[in-house]
């Protein structure tokens, strides 16, 4: 009989919490193999070691490369990768979800497929950025709500940080373009998606299935992250733009900087608390064992894995 070579596929029983993760790690010009469960990561520095269930999300950025068996262990563990190229291009990949059930997936397709319940679903959201009653407001006046807070926010932080504001302009295409608090947000907000882009891939929702963002494959994950952007993206981008100077690579001290603040881990769990509260879901309900069933039009689910004979 043939011997099995490395080591078994994770269950989802061995799989840590997805707020007990490490939040992000960046690498590169490394490359990236596996050793039995853990990922490694080898540059000319030497080579260090990371069990892939405790990473959330890697960024790997120029010069670097990863085996096939390192995607196959990080597909298993649910982690999600973000290739970060230069001048800011971003492409994002994601591995199988933590959870094997799609109760989650079917809520929040039901939820945003019923206006009246998307509605409700959106409100939540501004009502967590407002201290004022939105239970009445129409997405329209929501929307310029929103706008006037951000408006206020950078007003603010300009004034606070010293640091000029003319208004958020980027080229998607090239990252230098910008000017240094436009470059420092945009690196910010990169690191946030994908933070967020991991619990919701984690969690098994659809990230292109947004309440208010819609039409892009990735409108939950804007969604989740305006949620948190006004608290930590913006301020850290400001405070790093107050103290730049013209040879700094804001990229970089952006990134470590959003890092140390994503690092304890108390944003992954009230990112997890929030997704729960906004989708109504149960605690028991965010993790639980692999359930295959099959649909029934009359009984609704029905056994998978049973011999069905042809009643007539």
């Amino acid at each position: 009989m043939m011997k099995n070579v490395g080591a078994k596929k994770t269950e989802l029983t061995e799989l840590p919490r997805i707020g007990d993760r490490i939040s992000f790690l960046y690498f590169e010009h490394a490359r990236i193999n596996r050793q039995d469960s853990a990922i490694t990561f080898a540059d000319k520095k030497g080579t260090i070691k990371v069990p892939a269930a405790m990473i959330s999300v890697l960024m790997l950025g120029p010069g670097t490369e990863i085996t096939h068996r390192a995607m196959e262990l990080i597909g298993d563990t649910g982690t999600s990768i973000i290739w970060v190229g230069e001048r800011g291009v971003r492409q994002y990949a994601n591995g199988r979800a933590l959870s094997h059930s799609s109760r989650l997936l079917e809520k929040q397709a039901k939820l945003v497929s019923n206006t009246r319940t998307r509605l409700q679903v959106a409100r939540k959201m501004y009502q967590m950025r407002f201290d004022e009653d939105v239970s009445g407001l129409t997405m329209q006046q929501l929307r310029g709500r929103e706008g006037s807070r951000v408006r206020g926010i950078y007003r603010n932080l300009s004034h606070d940080f010293g640091v000029p504001w003319h208004g958020r302009t980027y080229d998607h295409e090239n990252f230098e373009n910008g000017n240094t608090i436009n470059k420092a947000l945009s690196a910010a907000h990169t690191a946030l998606y994908g933070l967020v882009y991991s619990i919701i891939a984690g969690l098994g929702l659809s990230p292109g299935l947004g309440f208010v963002h819609t039409g892009h494959d990735l409108s939950l994950i804007y969604d989740i992250a305006d949620l948190y952007k006004a608290e930590v993206t913006i301020p850290i981008s400001f405070e790093i733009a107050s103290n730049a100077s013209a040879s700094d690579d804001i990229g970089r001290i952006t990134r470590l900087k959003v890092r140390d603040a994503f690092v304890d881990g108390k944003i992954i769990k009230q990112i997890v608390k929030d997704i729960q509260y906004l989708l109504d879901v149960k605690e028991n309900e965010m993790l639980n064992s692999e359930i295959i069933s099959l649909w029934d039009d009359k009984e609704q689910l029905v056994k998978h894995g049973v011999s069905y004979h042809e009643y007539n």
